[in-house]
């Protein structure tokens, strides 16, 4: 079991642009999901996944459908939401704390911190933070919300490419 981040971000570094941390750009490239490093096979590994408020509130507003995670979800948050159909958890508990409940929830499988940088940065204070996938697309931003807004080294794990993305594994340093 493994603690990871995946995420698309800019060439410049940016997961997310100005203003409203929109996501139009990413839907602008092309890639495939079943692809190398793409998003089938690793969201087939992930048991429990967390995100905060920010880009709950963005999957709110974009996502007609169901709720699109099976596995249990845990939203850091001091607000107050509508809970969707589905295992969705809400806490202002510390990092720690949730990271235990992810990784008993999550079994042999893997945690994903689904975003943002300043949320994965929280885990990675903790030493709770394992591995980053980012998938870059070729275009940059120039503002936004930033990939990791944290000083942390990485060694390689895999450098592969799909679509119009390159893509990157990182294993965090300790």
């Amino acid at each position: 079991m493994v603690t990871q981040y995946f995420t698309a971000s800019s060439l410049d570094g940016f997961i997310a642009a100005e203003p409203e941390d929109g996501l139009a750009w990413l839907l602008t490239r092309q890639i495939d999901q079943a692809g190398p490093q793409g998003y089938e096979a690793f969201i087939a590994e992930v048991g429990a996944l967390v995100m905060g408020s920010t880009t709950y509130q963005w999957l709110l507003d974009h996502d007609d459908g169901p709720w699109p995670y099976a596995m249990p979800t845990w939203v850091l948050t001091h607000r107050d939401f509508p809970a969707p159909e589905g295992d969705v958890r809400f806490t202002d508990a510390p990092v720690p704390q949730v990271h235990a409940a992810m990784v008993e929830a999550a079994g042999e499988k893997n945690v994903w911190l689904v975003g943002g940088g300043d949320l994965v940065g929280q885990f990675h204070d903790h030493g709770l933070l394992d591995e980053v996938w980012i998938q870059y697309a070729p275009l940059t931003l120039g503002s936004g919300a930033p990939l990791l807004p944290r000083r942390i080294e990485f060694e390689s794990v895999a450098l592969d490419e799909n679509g119009e993305f390159a893509c990157r594994r990182l294993r965090v340093l300790r």
